[in-house]
């Protein structure tokens, strides 16, 4: 194959996969993983390992590839991230490692996340585990939040030699790896199971069902329960809205409660004891990843879908790969579009949305053009379900039960970037938390920074 063109991965057909919750790509072989390794031109100066979020040997561990050493690339990827199989799912590859990729100069670039994900799943089916600490410190650190950040900070730390117990509020383990990412694109049982019990194979211990601030204080975990420093990656899970009329009619979800309950809860199961409306026609406000990842669970609920967005097509915050899948399934884009009102019939049930127009002006605070209205160009969209996916911010509960925690005016916990380190001895955090939503990689990178972090304070004591 031309070494300017990837090796193409498979994936299910379209019209398929529309009707199912299998998983769309289907992965590398040996043989495709091998090929595209050999496109790796093992650069002196690898600008991809730069654009890794958790600095992955990337070249090392492809060249492992190329050699049919799997064990050994999982290994060196093991060193710098705790979710191989995930990340090699969900990254935002083209904007990170493969974004950095020389061969993206004159071509492809060497397809980074397929390799990494052939790697994980192949230690996987053959049962590789990662390497643990040689030697324990007899240090204990909690860690609040299952998600990618404290799953992360957690596998690192346990690596270190670090006793560690992770607190989780749900009842499973996975934060949003396993409530927000739809099975079609990152399966639980497979993958996401699988991960996080690497994870304990270091070591960690899991705790479910605590909810701190209302189970557990942070301050008594510190303080009675005999933890030297505490990571918070809680994530962000509370939903924005519009604040527009109508949007308290029944059949407006945030797509934080719809993927929830589809995700968690297996709402999409006719024989759930929670199961979800199943929409005939639905419009969905966003265009980020969740927005897209809300816009094609609702497809295989049986709905014709619209994602409606304000801004152009070059705007749109998702992946192109999943804006591209979305197209391929049959999802409709009603782009420099806003909703301005949500209408209901007498039994409050939408009914319509009714939208305006735009187009885009002056760049705003992010580089980005900003949508400003088209005077009189009102349309209506008939539908039975608004999905709003206007992104989240973290839940107070956390700051406001913890002494001596600074948030900032958005309610995130303020923390040092390079090490997690907040206003409270002891006391780190990363991820959404900090942040605001976010990648899961991005998350990862907090989650490590901050392992290093607790790690160098707990030294000195």
């Amino acid at each position: 194959m031309d070494g300017f063109v990837r090796v193409p991965v498979r994936e299910q057909d379209a019209k398929v996969r529309a009707t199912n919750f299998q998983e769309v790509c289907l992965g590398y072989n040996k043989e495709e993983a091998e090929s595209e390794a050999q496109r790796c031109l093992n650069c002196k100066n690898p600008k991809c390992v730069q654009g890794c979020p958790v600095s992955i040997d990337i070249p090392a561990f492809i060249q492992q590839v190329k050699e049919g050493d799997v064990e050994g690339a999982y290994q060196t990827i093991s060193k710098s991230s705790a979710l191989p199989a995930v990340c090699g799912r969900v990254c935002p590859q083209e904007s990170q490692c493969e974004g950095q990729c020389v061969r993206g100069i004159k071509g492809d670039a060497v397809s980074i996340g397929k390799l990494e994900r052939y790697v994980a799943d192949t230690a996987r089916e053959l049962g590789i585990k990662p390497e643990g600490a040689k030697e324990k410190k007899g240090k204990k650190v909690a860690i609040i939040g299952s998600g990618p950040s404290g799953l992360t900070c957690a596998g690192d730390l346990a690596k270190m030699g670090y006793d560690v117990t992770i607190f989780e509020a749900l009842h499973e383990a996975g934060g949003v790896l396993v409530y927000g990412i739809p099975e079609f694109r990152l399966p639980k049982d497979a993958v996401v199971k699988k991960e996080i019990e690497n994870v304990k194979s270091l070591g960690v211990k899991l705790e479910t069902d605590v909810v701190i601030g209302k189970s557990v204080t942070i301050d008594e975990l510190m303080e009675k329960e005999g933890f030297e420093a505490v990571f918070i990656g809680s994530g962000a899970g509370l939903p924005r809205f519009m604040n527009i009329p109508g949007e308290q009619a029944m059949g407006v979800f945030s797509a934080n409660e719809f993927l929830t309950r589809s995700n968690l809860m297996k709402a999409f199961d006719e024989n759930s004891r929670t199961p979800i409306m199943r929409p005939k026609k639905c419009v969905v406000v966003g265009g980020g990843n969740v927005a897209m990842d809300a816009a094609r669970t609702a497809l295989r609920l049986g709905a014709e879908v619209h994602v409606v967005y304000r801004r152009g097509e070059e705007e749109l915050p998702a992946r192109k790969e999943e804006v591209g899948h979305a197209k391929e399934e049959g999802i409709i884009f009603d782009l420099l579009t806003n909703p301005v009102e949500i209408h209901a019939d007498e039994n409050g049930w939408v009914t319509g949305i009714t939208c305006i127009r735009m187009e885009l002006g002056e760049p705003d605070e992010s580089g980005r053009r900003s949508p400003v209205e088209v005077p009189g160009s009102e349309f209506d969209i008939e539908c039975d379900a608004v999905i709003m996916s206007l992104g989240t911010s973290p839940n107070p509960l956390i700051s406001s039960t913890t002494d001596g925690l600074e948030v900032n005016r958005r309610k995130c916990i303020v923390a040092q970037e390079e090490n997690g380190q907040t206003s409270k001895a002891g006391v780190f955090a990363g991820g959404d938390a900090v942040t605001g939503a976010a990648t899961v990689i991005l998350a990862m990178g907090a989650g490590k920074a901050a392992a290093k972090g607790i790690d160098e304070y707990l030294s000195q004591k």
